[in-house]
């Protein structure tokens, strides 16, 4: 159980309140501006804040990197290092502390991450000679690494600030297969997301925030509510349902 108590960053993100669930996908939605970055990097203990964020009985606030490094995972938007290296020594940075002596393990995670997002045969190419998206990949991979449950059974929440932005939608499909099966696997995702349609058919909650304050958070379907979105963004929303599934149309 990851639970948030009444967290503040400045006047960048005023107090709120939430929790997220083992196995449990929750997006961060909102206008640019509205304070998701900052929220996410809050949670993952890497920006200072008031109020309390908990994994399980841990307190993020009072813990080091080292120790947050065990329980959670962070993607932030960044580009790639400067030093050079090729995919799977980047990949290798990833492997858990106490990991790198099981060989099996490691090998089975490295398999089934690479596979799920297409990179196996980057491998050995150098991360300087990959275009974004297949970056993104690696990088997805990399971070999912750090929390994978049979190399890290500590690990609770993986949290990604827009990680399908640098991605086409063939890509973007992959990233949501793999998200799926970390959950499955028990760990929680926290995640900002642009695409409200994909909110609808992949989160399980959802969280909306403006201007830094929480306008409401909760089921996928209460929280995509078409009048309060149109609010929000400062547009016209309407929610259709087409053979059973829900989409939102944008004028």
């Amino acid at each position: 159980m990851i639970r948030i108590n009444s967290v503040c960053v400045d006047s960048r993100v005023l107090p709120l309140s939430f929790e997220c669930k083992a196995g449990e996908i929750l997006h961060v939605i909102g206008p640019n501006g509205s304070g998701k970055s900052t929220l996410l990097s809050a949670i993952a203990g890497v920006l200072p804040f008031s109020g309390e964020v908990f994994i399980e009985e841990l307190d993020v606030g009072s813990s080091s990197l080292e120790t947050l490094a065990q329980y959670r995972a962070f993607l932030s938007q960044s580009g790639r290092p400067t030093f050079n290296l090729e995919v799977y020594q980047y990949l290798a940075l990833s492997i858990p502390k106490g990991c790198q002596l099981n060989e099996l393990k490691v090998k089975e995670a490295i398999e089934i991450l690479t596979q799920l997002v297409d990179i196996e045969d980057k491998i050995h190419r150098s991360i300087h000679h990959l275009s974004g998206g297949e970056w993104q990949r690696v990088r997805l991979a990399a971070i999912c690494l750090q929390v994978w449950p049979t190399l890290n059974p500590n690990a609770k929440l993986l949290i990604l600030d827009e990680p399908a932005a640098p991605l086409d939608i063939g890509q973007e499909a992959l990233l949501y297969k793999l998200l799926n099966e970390v959950a499955q696997r028990g760990v929680c995702i926290i995640m900002a997301n642009h695409d409200l349609n994909r909110t609808l058919r992949h989160a399980d909650r959802a969280l909306l925030l403006a201007n830094g304050v929480m306008q409401r958070v909760g089921e996928v379907e209460d929280v995509l509510e078409a009048n309060m979105l149109s609010d929000v963004f400062q547009t016209t929303v309407n929610k259709v349902k087409v053979e059973g599934n829900y989409y939102l149309i944008f004028d």
